[in-house]
């Protein structure tokens, strides 16, 4: 029997959806600390969901829930709308679950994700990092596998690029084409680290890495041939060599 109206799915096809989520958090100054807050309290921090490179979004993604710690009034946050993101102030570290909602026309079920909460710098700069804004964020794509008709009209919507018509209608079918894609930016900027150009560098990091390796494993086994050789011959001396079968 054929499925419901609205439920026929796009046989064979995956579409992904880059977006970042992550967090900032800030230190309060002892002098320009903000009135009404509790003095255990000893930072600021917001925490986003959104586009690469600030793209819009909100055409698969409805609805975001950030689920934090149960000592915070009204722990389950809901947006149903962008900027997916909330500030709160805090003084510990833990984990926050994030659900992610999509848009009626998906007929998907949300997604789960979790991100650490970070107010202190860890590692060897540490302590030259103690004052500033600790940024942790993360690159992730959602993956819609064989999307149903309407949605994947939704994620494909626009026109082809360089056959906008032309006037104010036009120019917005134009910006739709560009902002529904999965491409990322072509160079990174000092708000937007993630780029096809650091995107190719960590691939050539990867393969020198990976190069590295495999020397690193050929210098091992010529080693442990030329121990073997000698463990060999030793017996041999000794009379104890292997009896040949």
């Amino acid at each position: 029997m054929p499925g419901p109206q609205g439920n026929k799915r796009v046989k064979g096809v995956q579409i992904y959806r880059p977006f970042v989520f992550g967090s900032i958090a800030r230190k309060f100054e002892d002098n320009k600390r903000p009135p009404n807050i509790d003095p255990q309290h000893t930072h600021q921090w917001t925490i986003w969901v959104k586009g690469v490179d600030d793209e819009d979004i909100s055409y698969w993604l409805r609805k975001v829930q950030f689920k934090l710690h149960d000592t915070y009034p009204n722990s389950l946050r809901t947006l149903e709308g962008p900027p997916f993101e909330i500030t709160e102030t805090g003084w510990g570290e833990f984990e926050i679950q994030i659900k992610l909602h999509f848009v009626p026309e998906a007929n998907e079920k949300f997604q789960c994700i979790w991100h650490p909460l970070k107010l202190h710098p860890y590692g060897p700069d540490a302590e030259a990092l103690k004052d500033q804004p600790i940024i942790s964020q993360n690159y992730e794509e959602v993956v819609f596998n064989e999307p149903v008709e309407a949605f994947y009209e939704i994620l494909t919507g626009g026109v082809e690029k360089g056959k906008a018509k032309a006037g104010k209608a036009g120019s917005k079918q134009a910006a739709l084409a560009k902002a529904r894609t999965a491409e990322i930016p072509m160079t990174a900027t000092q708000a937007n680290p993630y780029s096809k150009e650091t995107e190719q560098k960590e691939h050539d990091r990867l393969q020198e890495a990976i190069k590295k390796v495999d020397e690193l494993v050929g210098e091992e086994t010529e080693a442990l041939r030329k121990t073997e050789a000698q463990l060999l011959e030793l017996r041999e001396r000794l009379g104890q060599a292997p009896k040949k079968k």
